[in-house]
């Protein structure tokens, strides 16, 4: 059995919405990089803060951006 993990599901709530990383990144003045690292899945971590304002920004819950696998 294999490692399980978090997985960020930033690309899927994008298309979506019909939203680009750039308008997010604007929304919740994240840098594009720092989203990118995000939506890729190499961050170490995410502030509540900002996963608040990821999921203002996407009308969602931290349950449909976050995923455990």
């Amino acid at each position: 059995m294999g490692e399980r993990v978090i997985r960020v599901r930033l690309d899927e709530l994008l298309q979506e919405r019909g939203m680009t990383l750039t308008e997010l990144s604007h929304r919740v003045e994240i840098t594009v990089v720092n989203l990118s690292i995000l939506k890729n899945g190499h961050a170490k971590a995410i502030r509540f803060s900002t996963l608040s304002r990821l999921c203002d920004a996407l009308g969602c819950q931290p349950g449909d951006l976050l995923t455990y696998e």
